[in-house]
């Protein structure tokens, strides 16, 4: 890997959760629109009760038991197919967009020359910058799986919280630490975005150098942030009880029946459309701004070069396709079952 500082300026250096929330009202369509999304996700989880839960009991009422039983399978089968085929990839795609709208706030303090609508600005950088949306997916992909590298190399991660007695419980930390990297992938993507050379994979290669040599400091911000954001996202659900449970009283007295349950899963589709729209936002923010900092006047440390190219062989792919060669694994495909579609990014 060729050692060069890649030097941008950075205009928002404030990683604090205000600075965070003003730059997601300047970029709020991006917010909204998966706010959008996400709330019509959840009202069709709501019909898909009814109809699932509510055809189940009237089929084995009334015809029999198996026939209610093959119903509420099969709904379940297409309720999975949406999602993994169709939703999880529209929410990446416009979580790119966004990301590349929040790159160029928090690096220029502007979007670009102010004329450009919002949208078409991050459908613009995103596909310039990687051609087609199955590079972008292959790239994620791969930079999520040197992360988690990564972290297996980190010793000593209990010490971010000083709790009592916090070596004891090393799984809750685990499964923190685990939580905390879904913001990192996308940070990554954000330094690409920013360096704006033509070669993604480079771009890839040295955002997680860059990451590796800073990721106690990272990572100490990212654990309180899921911290943060778990609390947060309790206190939302249960403030979303009240409408949930008057939900639940205008649907079909076969679904009524549930009751409790009932009320408890809308809730919770509700806070998640809420947390997902406007709670991760403001926190992928706070870890950009924190990441962007730190690296700003770094240079490649070659030791981490080295260390990531004998621990990951994701690493590996990545430097090989970032110097024009083949990767010597499958990784990309075994990671995504195959390539994503080549679509426009938002």
């Amino acid at each position: 890997m060729t050692q060069t500082t890649q030097r941008y300026p950075v205009m928002v250096r404030n990683a604090g959760v205000f600075t965070a929330i003003g730059l997601i009202l300047r970029s709020l369509p991006y917010a909204l629109m998966r706010f959008g999304v996400l709330l019509g996700f959840s009202v069709a989880c709501i019909v898909w009760i009814v109809v699932a839960f509510g055809g189940a009991a009237w089929l084995g009422t009334h015809i029999a038991g198996a026939f209610g039983i093959v119903w509420f399978i099969g709904c379940a089968v297409i309720a999975g197919w949406f999602w993994t085929a169709i939703l999880r990839y529209l929410l990446h795609l416009i979580e790119c967009g966004h990301v590349a709208v929040l790159t160029e706030l928090i690096v220029h303090g502007k979007v670009g020359n102010g004329s450009e609508p919002m949208f078409a600005y991050g459908k613009r950088i995103v596909i310039e910058k990687f051609g087609q949306v199955n590079v972008l997916f292959a790239v994620n992909l791969l930079v999520r799986g040197v992360v988690n590298a990564v972290h297996n190399t980190i010793d000593g991660i209990g010490h971010m919280l000083p709790i009592p007695g916090i070596d004891s419980i090393a799984n809750m930390i685990t499964a923190v630490l685990k939580a905390a990297t879904r913001y990192l992938d996308k940070v990554i993507f954000s330094y690409n975005l920013a360096v704006g050379g033509q070669n993604p994979w480079r771009g890839a290669e040295e955002g997680v150098v860059y990451y590796a040599q800073n990721a106690k400091a990272v990572l100490e911000q990212a654990v309180w942030i899921v911290v943060l954001e778990f609390v947060m996202t309790i206190l939302l659900w249960l403030a979303l009880l009240i409408p949930a449970a008057a939900v639940t009283a205008m649907l079909p007295q076969a679904v009524r029946e549930w009751g409790g349950a009932v009320t408890i899963v809308i809730a919770t589709l509700f806070a998640m459309a809420a947390r997902g729209a406007f709670l991760k936002p403001v926190f992928l923010t706070m870890v950009m701004v924190r990441f962007h900092v730190l690296i700003e006047h770094e240079t490649p440390d070659q030791e981490w070069v080295e260390r990531l190219e004998r621990i990951s062989d994701k690493f590996r792919d990545i430097a090989a396709r970032a110097t024009g060669g083949l990767a010597k694994s499958s990784s990309i495909d075994a990671s995504n079952g195959g390539a994503a579609p080549e679509a426009a990014a938002p």
